[in-house]
């Protein structure tokens, strides 16, 4: 277990394997720990960088609102913070793919491929408040909810795609569950809730800074993009995420069957997408 300093605050962060690096970053609330099932079919080739960011995982809290600048700047520094300059490979999933795609943008010259996984979609952004998270996380607190409710909640919500858990090819079936002594480790505090509501009520704001940042910072050149969805049966959603890789120049790809979180349902595909897209080992 690894700890660095960024911005003066405790983050967690896990390196496993050799080689180019690539850096995964989950959706909001999820930890570390969901990237396991991936990183076995990664580390023999890609030198695998997990974090939690500010309030998620084993990482301390903030009160400041996430920004598309300042996740980008955090995953610079955290490269920096470990001594891999780069150029990496940068994974985002679900809310984080916003994060990954402003590293691209912000950091050109430290970016090598860009892979987001079931990624958030806003075609017409506006921003969120922020106001009501801290009356909320305090509420949920002082009633106990976090300790009482936590790991039944966190298990709810991470619950694998039924089409995955019946597919016959066994490679493709949901990885074991998380330890449920890591779960409460983390879902029992008050802290990773109150850094779930507080990315949630920002998630308008990240958006809208998003789609300015896509009209002042063009992606580098020839930078090798996939956006990797989980369509789940739904058209409406493959269609937002053709669309999304329409507009970033991106190649497609669709894990079936999957739910959103792909890195548990689908790993070997997820797997095989960011080799396919990073650069070759060297």
């Amino acid at each position: 277990m690894t700890f660095v300093r960024i911005g003066g605050l405790a983050h967690h962060v896990a390196v496993d394997g050799h080689g180019p690096v690539c850096v995964l970053s989950a959706g909001l609330g999820l930890g570390w720990f969901d990237w396991d099932p991936v990183v076995p079919l990664l580390a023999p080739h890609r030198t695998v960088v997990r974090f939690d960011r500010p309030g998620h995982g084993l990482s301390q809290g903030t009160t400041t609102p996430p920004s598309p600048a300042g996740e980008a700047d955090r995953i610079a520094a955290l490269l920096d913070a470990l001594r891999l300059p780069g150029p990496v490979t940068v994974v985002g999933h679900s809310i984080a793919g916003f994060h990954a795609e402003a590293f691209a943008r912000l950091h050109p010259d430290r970016t090598a491929a860009l892979v987001l996984v079931d990624s958030s979609v806003e075609e017409h952004p506006r921003p969120g408040r922020l106001g009501w998270t801290v009356p909320a996380g305090t509420a949920l607190t002082a009633l106990g909810l976090p300790a009482a409710l936590g790991p039944a909640l966190r298990r709810l919500a991470v619950r694998p795609s039924p089409a995955t858990a019946l597919d016959r090819d066994a490679s493709r079936r949901p990885f074991p569950p998380t330890p449920p002594a890591e779960v409460r480790r983390v879902y029992r505090t008050s802290r990773v809730w109150r850094g779930a509501l507080r990315e949630n009520a920002s998630y308008g704001s990240v958006a809208t800074a998003l789609a300015a940042l896509r009209h002042t910072r063009p992606l580098p050149p020839g930078l090798p993009v996939t956006v990797l969805a989980a369509p789940d049966g739904s058209a409406r959603w493959e269609a937002r995420q053709r669309a999304l890789a329409r507009r970033l120049g991106a190649r497609y790809e669709a894990a079936e069957p999957s739910g959103h979180l792909v890195m548990r349902d689908d790993p070997g595909t997820l797997a095989r997408v960011v080799l396919e897209t990073g650069q070759e080992p060297a």
